[in-house]
């Protein structure tokens, strides 16, 4: 009989949680801030050596694998993450065992509709190949979940940090010497099978743990029965994302795309930082306090509080700072086409750094089924806007249509309020006082950044205003309270 897998713990009390949550995310953004900076280096170095036609190539393939993608789970996942009760081996051997038939079905499908895709986008031959290293890499992928799966779920992301680093520097690092080397999109290719390999074999070291199968119909009731709803709004959220970048490829061709793309990877890279690590804990955070609402409800704020001072403030200097440095850094004058779809990614990456977060909240405290209405909401706004946007404005018009899809995030706010009762001018007012300081002095002063000195001199002195601000609204005992909270004991 299959009993509890190995070091599950029983139960995880509030302090455990907290002590875990916060360690978790100081763990994730301390450890990955050098990765982000070689990240940030990375997608310069690419997109100073890369055309706009070859980076759009990368970003179609990659939507393609990603849609594909969505099929290789059905949602246990998320299921066995955010479980009340122990995980138990059943439960393993079954997310196993299902994932890895879906996986290979997908590559089946994949290696059946590669003579459409390629007729279908013009793709050439080196271009396949990027798209047959990505299957590769979905295989290699699937072989890591439960370790991965685990480590969250006891919200140990100090170990589930490290092949996080591994896969990413490896990544970064092959992809940027083989695009020096003009190996054109073959670099992406070296890259997406450098960051598979080195990725599952860092899980393994860290989280070590051995394949079962086995299909067990308990365990795949119980897990599907969160796990369909759930995998219902992750299909919309692929639909709306993946789903209408293949679609918009066809309307306005790789060089558009790749133009919305490199839009894209700049906004998003800041969210990358604090973003994605403070969604990645609050997950299991929120699903292990579901059943205490006002320690719910203060995690929400902090979490949401610190996600916005962090990401506001970084968002609208790249604002700023875009143009000054396009016209400095040497082969970017190429990126300029793209410079207004920048703006409004930015714009849509501030409302994806509160959207994101409680729609996160949702999903932990098992309100699947309002979130599936946000995502109706959400991919109905992206069919409808941004064909017909593209169609009469070109690459121009997928930014418009993001503009409007962004801005109704409003209504996950409402949403979440329904559920948990936090306070939104708690969360808001600082970093919006404090980043309105900040953009008053960056419009005066941008005009002067005609040199590397000289943005660097403007960006120190709007971070001191805006630390200023800061201080001026809660305090010199804000930063002394925040230490005091991310006191915690180790676990």
């Amino acid at each position: 009989m299959l009993d509890a897998a190995p070091d599950e713990p029983q139960v995880l009390e509030y302090q455990e949680v907290k002590s875990r949550s916060v360690s978790g995310v100081l763990a994730l953004i301390s450890r990955t801030f050098i990765v982000q900076i070689i990240s940030f280096i990375s997608t310069l170095a690419l997109t100073i050596f890369l055309d706009p036609n070859i980076y759009g190539i990368f970003y179609l393939v990659s939507s393609v694998v990603n849609f594909l993608a969505y099929f290789s789970d059905v949602g246990l996942a998320a299921a066995l993450i955010q479980k009340k009760e122990v995980v138990t081996k059943k439960d393993l051997a079954t997310t196993f065992t299902v994932q890895q038939i879906l996986v290979f079905l997908l590559l089946l499908i994949l290696f059946l509709a590669r003579p459409l895709i390629r007729s279908q986008y013009n793709i050439d031959q080196l271009g396949m190949y990027l798209l047959y290293a990505m299957g590769i890499s979905l295989f290699l992928s699937s072989l890591k979940t439960i370790p991965s799966i685990m480590l969250e779920r006891e919200i140990k992301f100090n170990k589930l940090i490290l092949p996080q680093i591994i896969e990413t520097l490896a990544f970064n690092f092959v992809a940027v010497f083989f695009a020096w080397k003009g190996f054109g999109v073959t670099a992406f290719t070296y890259a997406v099978l450098a960051r598979g390999i080195v990725g599952l074999v860092t899980m393994y070291i860290v989280y070590p743990w051995k394949p079962m199968l086995g299909i067990y119909r308990d365990s795949l009731s119980s897990l599907l029965r969160f796990g369909l709803p759930y995998q219902a709004n992750t299909f919309l959220a692929v639909l709306k994302d993946d789903g209408m970048t293949i679609i918009l490829t066809k309307i306005i061709g790789t060089t558009g795309l790749g133009y919305i793309g490199w839009a894209s990877r700049w906004a998003g890279l800041p969210l990358r930082i604090v973003m994605d690590n403070l969604t990645k804990v609050s997950f299991p955070t929120f699903a292990r306090l579901q059943h205490d609402k006002e320690k719910l409800a203060r995690a929400v704020e902090v979490s949401l509080k610190y996600m916005c001072l962090a990401a506001f403030p970084v968002l609208v200097g790249m604002g700023f700072f875009a143009l000054p440095l396009i016209n400095i850094i040497p082969q970017y004058t190429k990126w300029l086409p793209a410079l207004i779809p920048l703006y409004i990614y930015l714009y849509n990456s501030a409302w994806a750094s509160i959207s994101t977060s409680l729609t996160n909240l949702l999903n932990a405290t098992g309100h699947i089924k309002s979130t599936f209405k946000l995502m109706l909401m959400w991919t109905g706004l992206t069919w409808i806007t941004m064909p017909f946007l593209a169609l009469k404005f070109g690459f121009l018009g997928v930014s418009y249509a993001v503009a409007i899809i962004a801005t109704s995030s409003l209504v996950t706010i409402l949403l979440a309020r329904k559920y948990v009762d936090f306070n939104l001018l708690n969360i808001l007012k600082t970093p919006l006082f404090a980043t309105l300081s900040m953009s008053l002095f960056l419009s005066v002063f941008i005009r002067y950044g005609t040199s590397v000195f000289n943005l660097v001199t403007i960006g120190i002195f709007s971070a001191t205003i805006y630390f200023s601000s800061v201080i001026l609204i809660e305090g010199i005992s804000f930063f002394t309270n925040t230490l005091n909270y991310f006191k915690i004991k180790h676990v």
